[in-house]
């Protein structure tokens, strides 16, 4: 557990928006080196290494994303105020009174968002969400100059400043979960099939802007052509105040969920071979598991990759999250454990022989 946390709290408080992944690379490429053979960064910005297998199996592509959302600096008002618009899927008034950090090209730099405070604001305009167009970013400039000259222009990214840490004896919390736990349960089961010393071929992907339409895994599975497929990311786990179990039925802690759909079906649906390959592996190497069938409108790479080309036999494998999409995502760490375990045994097992 100790390894996988370190892992996990290097890659959650790392920065990286969609398209803007590269200190994220950076930590993959260090975390990954000691269990693969070759690594790249392909024409589209995902990072990609690989285990070689004796060219005999199945060749295998597991995918997590590597992008969190974030902002992007619109324009810099007369004051010195940045305005900016959402990069991914974000509530409203979670970014409000956020303290975040600026990309500059002189480095980072500490901003906070503000918007009208309620003491100016009239009865009805305090009935009302605040909506990010209604939001600014402050860095402490005194003019549009000198905002400038703090090494601010338009198209600067902006992530949350916040850091991971411990929630109890074994839940977490911090930014970025969504989906820097997923590359931590794929690190993990990198780790467990070199021990394993699997004859396949698996390329462990980190996938660039699938927050904003699944774009890396389109174009690395196209790429790289694999048999099967296995994406990694996270879900919303019901297990709290406001949420029903008709909303989603999972529980933190309760281990990883295989996937059988989601976005009611509009997204992504397993056949059956892929629900009885992730399940058999699951019940025979006693991994604690759950099912997904998943409502709303969120989905994964898999709805891309699934997909491409003549289609390709893809399973997704998701950790519970609370609060996702928001700077304080909490899940269990055992959960990420299990992920590793199930990622690691799936994509080893000879019921691939039979089936591929």
């Amino acid at each position: 557990m100790e390894r996988i946390m370190k892992v996990l709290e290097d890659l959650s408080n790392v920065h990286g928006v969609s398209g803007r992944e590269r200190m994220v690379i950076n930590l993959l490429e260090k975390h990954m080196r000691p269990y693969i053979d070759e690594m790249k960064v392909d024409k589209f910005g995902n990072f990609v290494a690989t285990h070689k297998g004796d060219g005999k199996g199945p060749t295998i592509m597991i995918a997590a994303h590597m992008d969190e959302v974030g902002l992007m600096v619109k324009y810099i008002d007369d004051n010195g105020f940045l305005r900016f618009v959402k990069i991914g899927g974000w509530f409203d008034p979670t970014l409000h009174s956020q303290r975040v950090i600026v990309h500059t090209k002189n480095g980072p730099l500490t901003g906070v968002i503000g918007s009208k405070p309620p003491h100016a604001m009239t009865e009805k305009e305090r009935g009302q969400l605040i909506k990010t167009e209604d939001m600014f970013i402050d860095v402490g400039a005194e003019s549009k100059k000198d905002a400038e000259e703090m090494g601010i222009f338009s198209g600067v990214s902006v992530t949350v400043d916040r850091e991971l840490t411990m929630l109890g004896k074994n839940r977490i919390t911090g930014k970025a979960l969504d989906d820097r736990a997923g590359l931590t349960a794929m690190i993990e089961a990198a780790r467990m099939i070199k021990e394993m010393n699997s004859d396949f071929t698996i390329h462990f992907v980190g996938t660039s802007q699938e927050e904003v339409g699944g774009k890396g895994g389109k174009t690395s599975v196209f790429g790289l052509n694999p048999d099967v497929v296995l994406v990694v990311d996270t879900t919303v786990s019901g297990d709290h105040p406001g949420i029903e179990k008709q909303h989603s039925a999972l529980e933190i802690g309760k281990g990883p969920a295989i996937v059988a759909s989601d976005a009611n079906g509009r997204g992504y649906i397993a056949s059956e071979k892929v629900l009885q390959w992730l399940t058999y592996v699951a019940e025979n190497k006693e991994v604690l598991y759950q099912i997904e069938v998943g409502s709303g409108g969120t989905t994964t790479d898999a709805h891309n990759i699934q997909i491409e080309r003549d289609g390709f036999r893809t399973g997704v494998i998701k950790l519970p999250l609370r609060y996702i999409h928001s700077p304080v995502e909490v899940m269990d760490i055992r959960d990420i454990k299990g992920g590793a375990e199930l990622i690691a045994e799936a994509v080893t097992s000879h019921f691939l022989l039979g089936w591929i």
